[in-house]
């Protein structure tokens, strides 16, 4: 993922919320408005109120005569208090509108990029870390929003307000609060920024590392049992909590500091604006009202101000905590559809490899230079080869999860380049060597290829892949959830509903991936048979290294470092003197003649 510098992290994050604001202008300008009066009202509280004083001690005693004044002021200082906590209340009441909708939709929108990140990019980070980044960064947008518009917007206010009416009476004395509250200010946000915030970024650094390795070992709590490792996954999660906790500690020994300087710049403010005030009454150029108006005002101020450094301190830890959030949305999709690309309308289900030409990224040579290969609708094609020969990279080309550097690929004569993605993958259905389920029930994952199916749908195509029976057998049949990533099956059964999938997606071309691989014979059996009746009608290619698998095929290709170096039907292959399939089907067959007399041994035993 893209690094940004400390200073251009506030200045990105920043723009990307006020982008979203500008989706809701309406309701931020009102909470904007409704602050503003607010804030207001708090301003011209001190006036009344050294009004108030004013009138008391110039009664000379008589207390009929400051009774109308003091009752007025009385009056003024509660309608300025109504209208407060009225427009406050407003305020309140539009923030929550703002934030719930901010953060609804910028964690769809970064789920949205998520999910269409290139493989490569989702291979390279953990599903932990992705889902604590966006977590943070929502929740983030809750705390950047009351802190903008709720806690600095009237601050500011304050501050300015204040300055100008205490100068209106008092030109040094405006000056002294104008430049105190500067100065504050920007002693604020200089440590937050310069001292506390690179100090924060490493820690919430470390805190995605955190979630990254719990997901992991919770993803695999199956070997870690397997190999009785609970012991040794916790030392190594207590490696990346002491990290952490360093860090974290750091950070807000940092911010303890920042905070204690803060205190000490208000402390002399404080100072400066009381002695000031006292000697403008010592000089007769200030009454009791007036000293009492400058304290009020003084003491609105301080709270604001002692406030904006938490502010400040919050403003920066909801940037650092959006941050790798924002940055999904400079991150490349990776493979991006054309503008107004239609989407793909597949009915024979012809592929066309014309002199494609492809290289990983981090390969220094092409893995396919110049590879031309047609595929007939309805044809039957295996694909064999030794691991990294090019098999799994043929299929990943054609359901385009990688753009080539050089030549079409053509399904139906479209180039799959200038059609919609997700148009095209549904057209392709795939089952794969591990197949994965998601954390739902077995009807919803067969469902996952058609998801308008009606029950009786789900369940013929389950009686197709073999797998109806053992459904039945369930705790609750077909509402039965499978476990994160199907735990609860065995292999045999996960493939099945791997299959079952394929059989309702129902989809012109077929790509099993090793459909039989690491399976005992009876499962192997039943997914043979289930395939031999999914394949019929369609373009299927079958990735194999059982070479049983493919013997049915009409075609067979052999993959060498990216080339095809031999096709043909089995009974072809298998009798082509020095032939690469030859040499394969030979030692397979060894293996399998080995493995029938140990069989025969254990049992004779």
């Amino acid at each position: 993922m893209r690094k940004t510098s400390r200073k251009n992290a506030f200045r990105e994050v920043l723009a990307f919320l006020f982008r979203h604001w500008r989706r809701e202008a309406m309701v931020v300008s009102g909470v904007a408005l409704s602050m503003t009066v607010a804030t207001v009202a708090d301003l011209f509280l001190p006036v009344f109120s050294g009004r108030l004083v004013d009138a008391i001690a110039a009664s000379g005693g008589v207390r009929e005569q400051a009774l109308p004044i003091a009752t007025q002021a009385i009056a003024m200082m509660a309608l300025l208090g109504a209208v407060l906590m009225a427009a406050r209340h407003g305020a309140m009441l539009g923030i929550v509108r703002l934030t719930v909708r901010l953060m609804s939709r910028i964690s769809s929108d970064a789920f949205w990029r998520v999910q269409r990140f290139s493989t490569d990019w989702h291979a390279n980070n953990f599903a932990g870390s992705i889902v604590r980044r966006i977590t943070r960064g929502m929740w983030a947008v809750d705390l950047m929003d009351d802190t903008l518009l709720l806690a600095l917007l009237p601050a500011l206010l304050v501050l300015a307000g204040s300055s100008l009416l205490l100068g209106l009476h008092w030109p040094i004395m405006g000056l002294i609060v104008a430049l105190g509250a500067t100065l504050y200010v920007g002693v604020s946000v200089a440590l937050s920024l310069g001292y506390v915030a690179p100090a924060a970024r490493l820690s919430n650094a470390q805190d995605t590392h955190v979630g990254g390795a719990m997901a992991d070992a919770i993803t695999c709590n199956a070997v870690v049992k397997a190999f009785g490792a609970e012991k040794r996954e916790d030392q190594r999660l207590l490696q990346f909590l002491n990290k952490w906790a360093s860090r974290t500690s750091r950070t807000w020994v940092y911010g303890t500091r920042s905070g204690s300087l803060q205190t000490t710049v208000l402390l002399v403010f404080r100072t400066l604006v009381t002695s000031y005030a006292l000697w403008l009454w010592w000089r007769g150029r200030a009454t009791p009202g007036d000293v009492t108006f400058v304290l009020t005002s003084y003491f609105i101020v301080h709270g604001y101000l002692r406030d904006i450094g938490q502010h400040v301190a919050n403003l920066q830890r909801s940037v650092n905590e959006m941050e790798e959030m924002v940055q999904f949305h400079s991150q490349s999709l990776g493979i991006v559809d054309r503008a107004g690309a239609p989407a793909i309308a597949v009915k024979k289900g012809e592929i066309a490899f014309e002199r494609v030409t492809f290289q990983y990224e981090a390969h220094a040579t092409p893995l396919f230079r110049d590879l031309s290969l047609s595929i007939e609708a309805g044809e039957r094609v295996g694909l064999v080869g030794h691991s990294g020969s090019g098999k799994t990279t043929f299929v990943k080309l054609l359901h385009r999860l990688y753009d080539v550097s050089g030549g079409p690929i053509l399904v139906d004569g479209q180039d799959i380049s200038r059609v919609a993605q997700d148009s095209l993958r549904a057209q392709l259905a795939l089952v794969p060597q591990e197949p994965i389920l998601f954390h739902r029930s077995l009807a919803e994952n067969i469902a996952y290829g058609d998801p308008d199916a009606a029950l009786h749908e789900i369940e013929q195509a389950a009686r197709l892949a073999n797998a109806h029976d053992f459904i039945l057998r369930q705790p609750k049949g077909y509402g039965t959830l499978v476990g994160e990533r199907g735990v609860k099956l065995s292999g045999g059964e996960r493939q099945r509903v791997a299959l079952a999938r394929a059989f309702l997606a129902n989809t012109p071309v077929l790509v099993l991936d090793e459909a039989t691989s690491s399976l005992d014979s009876e499962s192997e059996a039943l997914i043979q048979d289930a395939m031999e009746r999914l394949i019929v009608g369609r373009t299927a290619i079958v990735i194999a290294h059982r070479l049983s698998t493919v013997r049915m095929m009409d075609r067979i290709l052999v993959f060498d470092r990216g080339k095809i170096i031999e096709e043909g039907a089995h009974d072809e292959l298998v009798l082509r003197p020095g032939g690469a399939y030859k040499r394969l089907f030979e030692r397979q067959a060894m293996g399998f003649i080995v493995d029938d007399e140990r069989d025969s041994v254990s049992l004779n035993a």
